[in-house]
């Protein structure tokens, strides 16, 4: 089993007894995305303090920290309503969609807010502001070679680098950053997400190049 059905089959020890709340209180599956996406909105303002605020004292870290927490709180929406959708056959389609665009709001919100974290410091620091733009564009690109791979008729989940691993160590990265009081951590995080989210985007390119052999397909503009 991969590690990810385990840590899936984990992770629905916890949310099952929410979903069957929701349940029960007639919640739609797109409204749980949407508050999903609203706790993202958040953690956003949390990073855009620390960014503001005028010394990297404790209350700069405690404000990256708590963005962290946020985020992999409001990564739980995220598998939250398509459970609460199965659970009451009430998938749809535009529901599929919303869900899609809600995801690649809400990771581009709050890179954008640790991008300013870096930026809103000194120049030392601007290479890591860098750094989390990289993060942002790998994370846009990852999901666009799969949808467009999937437009084409082609399965392409393969990667090391997929939304709940990006959600994962950005949300751990802040959460240490402000335990440890040191923002290094932080920037580790972006780098690794940089560096292997576009590495992810290549290599389902190379796995859709594999698959279509020498067939010829019109390149969209």
């Amino acid at each position: 089993m991969k590690y990810r059905e385990l840590l899936q089959k984990a992770v629905y020890c916890v949310v099952d007894p929410l979903v069957d709340v929701m349940a029960k209180l007639g919640l739609t599956p797109n409204s749980i995305t949407a508050a999903g996406f609203a706790g993202n909105l958040f953690a956003m303002c949390l990073f855009i303090a620390a960014a503001q605020s005028a010394d990297r004292d404790e209350r700069f870290f405690h404000l990256i920290g708590w963005g962290g927490g946020v985020i992999l709180f409001a990564g739980l929406f995220d598998m939250m309503d398509g459970r609460l959708a199965r659970r009451c056959q009430m998938s749809s389609t535009f529901g599929a969609l919303w869900d899609s665009v809600l995801d690649r709001y809400s990771e581009l919100v709050t890179l954008f807010g640790i991008c300013l974290v870096f930026l809103g410091i000194d120049r030392s620091w601007f290479p890591m502001g860098v750094a989390t733009f990289a993060a942002m564009v790998g994370s846009v690109m990852v999901s666009y070679v799969r949808a467009r791979a999937e437009g084409l008729g082609i399965e392409c989940k393969v990667g090391l680098m997929q939304r709940p691993e990006r959600v994962v160590v950005t949300a751990v990265a802040a959460l240490v950053t402000a335990f440890t009081q040191d923002l290094s951590w932080l920037a580790v995080g972006m780098v690794l997400i940089a560096v292997l989210a576009n590495a992810t985007a290549f290599w389902r390119i190379a796995h859709c190049y594999k698959v279509l052999g020498n067939k010829g397909v019109e390149a969209e503009e």
